[in-house]
């Protein structure tokens, strides 16, 4: 998903009432516009009023943190200094975003050794609670016996489908379609949305407080895909809570393919996680640091979205599935000769035609600009490496005419089957809501592997703590790059079969 910038750090502003710190003073000495306003987290002291705090600076509460004594609050910029010397506050911290760590575009289930578990346990007995974008709950591979529960109104719907794919790969059903999840046999579900339709970001604020609620609900494991750059004392604090209470969290390493650090992923009470391929290589967008932990699959993974994406191509008929070229129309469907563009670098005399175009020299929105001004219906592009690809026309950048990507192989062999030149169709057709299926890379696809396994492994025993299961999981990865634990893979692959033995093992 698109990378958003994140906002300016904002100092965290003494508690004392005597003195403010040096960043605070800073800050303060700046000349601030009198109508900015400012999105910060004021953490309140035992008995504080807060509403009468808070309206004494003038700002506006946009959430009471559940089961903490802070809000997230809404001021005048100029209120800061003020506000932070207030009595009846203990700290005022910036409310850092947070955002989505997928990066678009299945196997893993294997690789963490999940079905040598299941004839032990299954994870029935245990909770996770997965804070995202939701969950599109109709979904054929999301009906099963288990409970599924959620906040606020409207959790059991994704416009995003992102916490739809993480939800897959921890529980999707071992049924006659589909995709099947770590733990297909059972596990209880509750999901906490933070993200709103428009899939951007949410706060440092909604995470303490979905922590706080996950907590209340009865969860044994958080899982959070999704981070940002920017420490929070209260988020920090909401996780530390959650860890002494007896859970687990675990939340994405970051998709920046840096050393910087990520959170909630990098406080100590979270298990960070790195994304793997099928060869078990670290993935070239993941974060590596001196927190990540451990390792997990990561890349190409297949999971449940809400949403069937239909891109194809049929000729003679044989049809042939591609991927939607980002910003071209969408159509149920196109029909016309079907003519061979070459490499579409300059306009063709097209009208009415369905135009096939090979990958290289020009940009996608040149070859649909060039295809569309020659009188083209339709172009399908072709990919002139093996294997088919993710395009997109450029930010903002669209077409009235349909654009699919093909599979190199899937080009050639309408071409050497006499394609050219003879009537094709083609679709490019979102249908939504509806029970779909799509690969995705990122350390967010990594995560849910392993929030499963902790709990995969945690019900074979429930008396286990939450550092047993956390020290099984991390002592006994599949150890990869450096001998020993190295900032890429942390402490290896996680490996489902010999965390349960060595929790056995190891009480």
């Amino acid at each position: 998903m698109k990378k958003l910038s994140l906002m300016g750090a904002l100092a965290v502003l003494s508690a004392c009432t005597s003195e403010v710190s040096t960043e605070a003073q800073a800050l303060g000495s700046q000349k601030a516009d009198l109508s900015e306003t400012q999105r910060v987290i004021v953490s309140f002291r035992k008995g504080a009023d807060r509403a009468k705090v808070i309206s004494a600076a003038g700002g506006k509460e946009l959430l009471a943190i559940h089961g903490m004594n802070a809000s997230a609050v809404e001021l005048p910029v100029r209120a800061l200094d003020a506000l932070s010397k207030n009595p009846a506050v203990e700290f005022v911290e910036e409310d850092a975003p947070r955002r989505l760590l997928s990066q678009s575009t299945p196997y893993g289930i294997d690789q963490v050794q999940a079905p040598l578990v299941w004839p032990s346990a299954t994870g029935a007995n245990r909770k996770i609670c997965i804070i995202d974008s939701g969950l599109y709950a109709a979904h054929e591979d999301h009906q099963s016996g288990k409970a599924i529960t959620g906040y606020p109104a409207g959790w059991n719907t994704d416009k995003c489908h992102h916490g739809t794919h993480v939800a897959g790969s921890i529980a999707a059903v071992n049924n006659s379609t589909g995709v099947v999840g770590v733990l297909p046999n059972g596990v209880d579900l509750h999901i906490i949305k933070v993200f709103g339709d428009d899939c951007a970001w949410t706060y440092a604020s909604s995470l303490a407080d979905a922590a706080n609620r996950c907590v209340s609900a009865g969860a044994n494991v958080i899982s959070m895909s999704l981070g940002g750059s920017t420490k929070s004392r209260t988020e920090e604090t909401a996780f530390k809570n959650a860890w002494s209470s007896g859970l687990i969290s675990v939340a994405a390493a970051g998709n920046d393919g840096n050393n910087r650090m990520s959170y909630p992923a990098s406080y100590p009470s979270v298990i960070s996680v790195g994304a793997v391929d099928a060869n078990k290589q670290i993935a070239s967008f993941s974060q590596y640091n001196s927190e990540v932990d451990i390792a997990a699959p990561g890349v190409g993974v297949v999971s449940t979205v809400g949403a069937v994406d239909n891109n194809t191509l049929t000729v003679a008929g044989t049809t042939y599935s591609g991927g939607y070229i980002t910003g071209a129309a969408r159509t149920a469907g196109v029909t016309g000769t079907l003519v061979d563009g070459g490499l579409c670098d300059s306009v063709g005399a097209w009208s009415g035609k369905v135009v096939l175009c090979q990958r290289g020299t020009i940009s996608f929105a040149d070859k649909v600009n060039n295809v569309k001004s020659g009188g083209g219906i339709g172009a399908a592009i072709y990919n002139n490496v093996s294997g088919g690809f993710a395009g997109t026309l450029g930010d903002g950048v669209t077409s009235t005419i349909p654009a699919i990507s093909l599979s190199q192989e899937d080009g050639n062999a309408i071409i050497a089957a006499g394609g050219i030149g003879q009537s094709a169709t083609e679709v490019s057709l979102l249908t939504e809501p509806a029970s779909g299926y799509e690969a995705y890379d990122g350390t967010s696809m990594a995560t849910p592997h392993v929030s499963a396994v902790a709990a995969l492994v945690w019900s074979y025993d429930t008396s286990w703590t939450n550092t047993r299961v956390r020290a099984a999981l991390e002592k006994s990865a599949q150890d990869l790059g450096a001998a020993g634990r190295d900032n890429y893979y942390g402490n290896g692959l996680v490996q489902a079969k010999a965390a349960l033995d060595y929790a056995i093992a190891n009480p």
